[in-house]
């Protein structure tokens, strides 16, 4: 799987927190969590899990399947 970068950034905003915000609340540095809202880069199934955990949501609703 891989991250759907839309999705998280969609969910992040409808929750309305900062990208900063939402880095510091996963643990994570906010230029990478960009990169990943970007689809520049992917991420780990910790990463998924704690993004899709702060959002309230399952791993599947941010993740794609690999072509």
């Amino acid at each position: 799987m891989r991250p759907n970068g839309a999705a998280i950034k969609a969910l992040r905003t409808t929750h309305q927190v900062s990208l900063r915000c939402f880095a510091q609340l996963i643990d994570r540095d906010h230029v990478f969590l960009h990169r990943i809202e970007s689809g520049e880069r992917g991420a780990s199934p910790e990463t998924l899990q704690r993004i899709a955990a702060a959002l309230d949501v399952p791993v599947a609703a941010i993740t794609r399947e690999n072509p």
